[in-house]
């Protein structure tokens, strides 16, 4: 089953005065590119999220956004008094021996370093727990989301394949046609230069030999349709095959390049360049796979 790159997931958690808030996004990318924004309360917890995520995602541009919000009456910062007091006390003597006004003293102390610790980035274990399961809830949501996606490019894939083995049909009438102008073609030919002309009868024939087998678009014909059914089967195959189909759909183009090239007819041209149309939709596209 195929997956897109594209995808998006969101969950969220209330603890106890607060609810955590996990968005996933992603966009395609040859590699994986991980941006993560969180909170200062959830920072220790980084390398622990970064590693589900590199388990779930393989490749991709990837954007995760996590979010708090105070829910309940707690305050949003508890003040360490005692230490307030002593430093409000320290500074008044400060400003007494340097005769420096006192007027605005509290807020200074109110900058000094542990004064103020916010509730909010108070985590527990049991909150820990909590929000690693709504990680992986929001995970889920994402990878159900890319197999949706996946599950439609695979459809649209199918049915672009199942075009140019269409137009590889069409080719054999006019290849017949074809063929048999270019007989009566070089017959003619051949009349008129022998009337006129002593030559090596050997060595024009292996030079008619030569022209036909270079005109020849058996080969080609064989070889697309075998590639186009590989690329059909790695469609059903499990795992990210994003990077295996490319290269298929490279061998599809070189022998559709190589038939149309050989072709030296009208008709068979166009349906070449049908072929050629529906594979450059099929490669944009395989951009955003897994």
């Amino acid at each position: 089953m195929l997956k897109s790159m594209t995808g998006f997931g969101k969950s969220s958690v209330a603890l106890k005065g607060k609810t955590i808030t996990f968005e996933i996004r992603s966009l395609n990318s040859k590699q994986l590119d991980l941006n993560m924004r969180l909170p200062s309360m959830l920072r220790d917890m980084e390398p622990e999220i970064r590693k589900m995520v590199n388990l779930v995602a393989e490749r991709g541009k990837i954007e995760i956004n996590a979010s708090i919000d105070i829910t309940g009456g707690e305050l949003p910062a508890a003040i360490n008094k005692a230490l307030a007091i002593a430093y409000y006390r320290e500074l008044q003597e400060l400003a007494k021996e340097l005769d420096a006004p006192s007027a605005d003293l509290l807020s200074i102390v109110m900058k000094m370093p542990e004064i103020s610790k916010s509730s909010r980035e108070e985590i527990t274990d049991e909150d820990q727990a909590a929000i690693i399961s709504t990680v992986n809830e929001a995970l889920v949501v994402f990878d159900e989301f890319r197999k949706h996606e996946g599950l439609l490019l695979e459809n649209d894939f199918s049915e672009r394949i199942n075009t140019i083995l269409r137009c590889l049909d069409e080719v054999n009438p006019f290849e017949e046609q074809r063929n048999i102008q270019m007989r009566e073609k070089l017959k003619n030919s051949f009349s008129s230069f022998n009337e006129n002309n002593t030559f090596d009868t050997n060595r024009f024939e292996q030079e008619i030999i030569y022209y036909l087998e270079k005109l020849d678009i058996t080969e080609e014909k064989v070889r697309l349709r075998k590639h186009c059914d590989y690329f059909l089967d790695t469609l059903n195959e499990e795992g990210a095959n994003g990077r295996k189909l490319s290269f298929v759909s490279q061998e599809i183009g070189r022998e559709i390049n190589t038939l149309g090239s050989k072709a030296s007819e009208a008709n068979i041209q166009k349906i070449v360049v049908r072929m050629k149309d529906e594979l450059e939709k099929i490669k944009e596209q395989l951009a955003n796979i897994l």
